[in-house]
């Protein structure tokens, strides 16, 4: 059994995949060609046309055609590893054959383990082809404008900085910012996402998007072999080379099994000849134990499985990082969702400005002050808000941001402080004024930040978020597969709550810094089972990394969010995490299905080669079509069902 990262000898790698035919791959073209050499042996050997040297010579010739690459290849993992992998075994069971005079079923097992192996190897080439195959939606030539002229050059010699032209009906070559021009574009190669999105000046695009109307000028921010497309294609294929935990087990046991059934195998022969039984009996059963207890099915049952799953979800636009995140995707039992930025959009904006000293564009300017070095999307909504008042931010020195509740600096030579109520209370700062505005703005859903110092507060602004096309859709299809779902939030209670209850979800956890998020995910780990933490990206990178599974949506073109998570959705699509639940369970059934087959015909197949019932003709016939029986349905974890 040849690993599927291995080179089928010939040049052509599994990892750099196939896309021809299956009677031009390698491997399959020296199986075909072997059988028929077998074939015409038989045939002029039938017919009386050849003596028996010649049929023999011709049986010889079909061996050695057909098991050039696994022949090659078991040697080699023997000497250079010294590892006695399963090609080894199916080498000594043809010798033996041989050895004893059967060459038609010697040359059988040959050509039959040729088909099984080749076919294998192609399934691979084939997965790794089809996610290739994405970077062909990318034109290779694009119109590089240059001087006011444009020029039609390769796609891969523009360099960042550069600016092309996409007409309607065109992909574009790489990643870039529209400069002049809006369109609608079908992101769909990228980010899984078929409906069109409209796009403007200073919007980001992707290669491979379909420009759908109007004429774009872009600005090149990656090059041809670093923009998404390529990104996506390079994470996929080294995920799939990311084995999952159940794999890593069966190979640990191939290890130690396939050495096993050689000695078994020797000692066959060994202990009858010592004991001066008759030997023919006893070669044949040797040789039979070779075939029948080679574990080919079961070496099978999951990396075929994860990698067609792997490839498939790649293609829809979820970055699966590896085997051992698919078989987590399999086991979840809670669905932890972030808010801000996840179900709602993360694009705040200011409702109520309400100052309590002073006027309306002094509490703004020294919010904005306070805020315009944060990141947070209520940083950035009051930031806006002020500037499209015409309040210019004050000066602020000695910022501070205070992780999960506000933060403070110096403005006009006082400390100012701004965040949640709960920071304004915790340096006691008397809140009874406006504890009736505050609770009567967070029972419509909104947001509540104060600004203040420690002798008092000067104003208040609330702001609103909205829930994401989707949302609530998701939710439900989670729950439709039993899949308990749970709201964890900065924000305060009560407008997570209103949140909630509009996306259909009863459990909430509000008020969160993000530590408190991780110890939150812990706690739905121990009371039930397995977590899938959803999240913008970095900022939830500590709960995302807690769970079980960390899933970032939303991240086409963030190298950062796409590292920080175990799966990556490129759109921001919430109905994607049921599409990957869904997929991680099919994946995970599947390979229990292909585990339980190969050991069903593993505990068949050796007593019956024991005991010399079955010919080595149909015990090679029995193995292999199980193998491909294993890669078949693995295989099936790529269809939508």
């Amino acid at each position: 059994m040849s690993d599927a990262k291995k080179s089928t000898g010939c040049g052509c790698h599994t990892e750099d995949g196939f896309s021809g035919p299956w009677w031009r791959f390698p491997p399959l073209r020296n199986a075909l060609t072997s059988g028929l050499l077998a074939g015409i042996a038989y045939l002029v050997s039938y017919l009386g046309w050849i003596g028996n040297d010649g049929e023999v010579a011709l049986y010889i010739l079909a061996m050695l055609v057909g098991g050039y690459y696994w022949v090659r290849e078991g040697l080699e993992e023997l000497i250079r590893e010294r590892v006695i992998g399963i090609d080894i075994l199916m080498l000594a069971a043809a010798v033996g054959s041989a050895l004893l005079g059967l060459w038609d079923e010697a040359a059988a097992l040959v050509i039959l383990y040729s088909a099984a192996e080749g076919t294998e190897e192609y399934t691979y080439a084939r997965t790794r082809s089809a996610i290739r195959a994405l970077l062909d939606l990318a034109p290779k030539e694009a119109r590089l404008i240059k001087d006011g002229q444009e020029v039609t050059v390769p796609a891969d010699s523009l360099i960042i900085g550069d600016r092309f032209l996409v007409r309607p009906g065109e992909a574009l070559a790489t990643d870039g910012i529209i400069r002049a021009g809006n369109s609608s574009l079908d992101e769909s190669p990228v980010t899984g996402e078929s409906v069109p999105v409209d796009k403007g000046p200073g919007m980001t695009v992707f290669a491979a998007s379909l420009n759908r109307q109007g004429a774009l000028e872009v600005e090149v921010t990656a090059t041809f072999a670093n923009n998404s497309l390529s990104k996506i294609i390079h994470l996929v294929e080294q995920a799939q080379d990311r084995k999952g935990k159940a794999q890593q087990w069966i190979e640990r046991f191939g290890q130690r099994y396939t050495p096993a059934v050689l000695g078994a195998s020797f000692l066959l022969i060994a202990v009858p000849w010592l004991s001066g039984l008759p030997m023919e009996a006893w070669y044949m059963r040797a040789v039979l134990l070779l075939v029948a207890a080679a574990p080919c099915a079961l070496v099978m049952s999951t990396p075929v499985a994860m990698a067609a799953g792997i490839g498939s979800a790649g293609r829809r636009g979820i970055l699966i990082k590896g085997g051992v995140h698919l078989e987590h995707l399999g086991m979840i039992k809670v669905v932890a969702f972030d808010k801000t930025g996840t179900l709602t959009h993360g694009k705040p904006a200011v409702t109520n400005v309400m100052p309590l000293q002073g006027g309306e564009l002094q509490l703004i300017s020294i919010a904005a002050a306070l805020e315009k070095y944060s990141e947070h999307p209520l940083a950035r909504a009051i930031v806006a808000d002020a500037l499209e008042k015409g309040a210019t931010p004050a000066p602020v020195i000695d910022f501070e941001a205070l992780a999960g509740s506000g933060a403070r600096g110096k403005v006009l030579g006082e400390t100012w402080h701004i965040g949640s109520p709960g920071l304004l209370a915790s340096l006691n700062v008397d809140l009874s004024q406006v504890q009736e505005s505050i609770d009567d703005l967070e029972n419509q859903g909104k947001t509540v930040v104060l600004v203040g110092k420690r002798d008092g507060i000067i104003g208040l602004i609330a702001l609103r978020d909205q829930v994401r096309e989707g949302a609530r859709e998701a939710v439900a299809g989670l729950h439709a597969q039993g899949i308990r779902v749970v709201m964890l939030s900065g924000d305060n209670k009560r407008a997570a709550e209103v949140v909630a209850k509009t996306l259909g979800i009863t459990e909430v956890r509000a008020g969160l810094k993000p530590h408190e998020k991780v110890d939150a995910v812990r706690e739905l780990e121990r009371q039930y089972g397995h977590v899938l933490m959803v999240g913008d990206g970095v900022n939830d990178a500590p709960a995302l990394a807690a769970a079980t599974c960390g899933v970032a949506m939303g991240v086409a073109g963030s190298d950062a969010a796409i590292e920080a998570a175990d799966v990556a959705l490129m759109a921001e699509d919430l109905s994607k995490v049921g599409e990957a639940l869904l997929l991680g369970r099919k994946a995970r059934r599947v390979s229990v299905q292909n585990i339980v087959f190969s050991v069903v015909v593993l505990g068949v197949m050796i007593p019956l080669a024991l005991t010399g019932i079955l010919s080595i003709a149909i015990t090679v016939l029995v193995h292999e079509a199980s193998e491909l029986l294993a890669v078949a349905n693995g295989l099936r974890v790529a269809r939508r069902d």
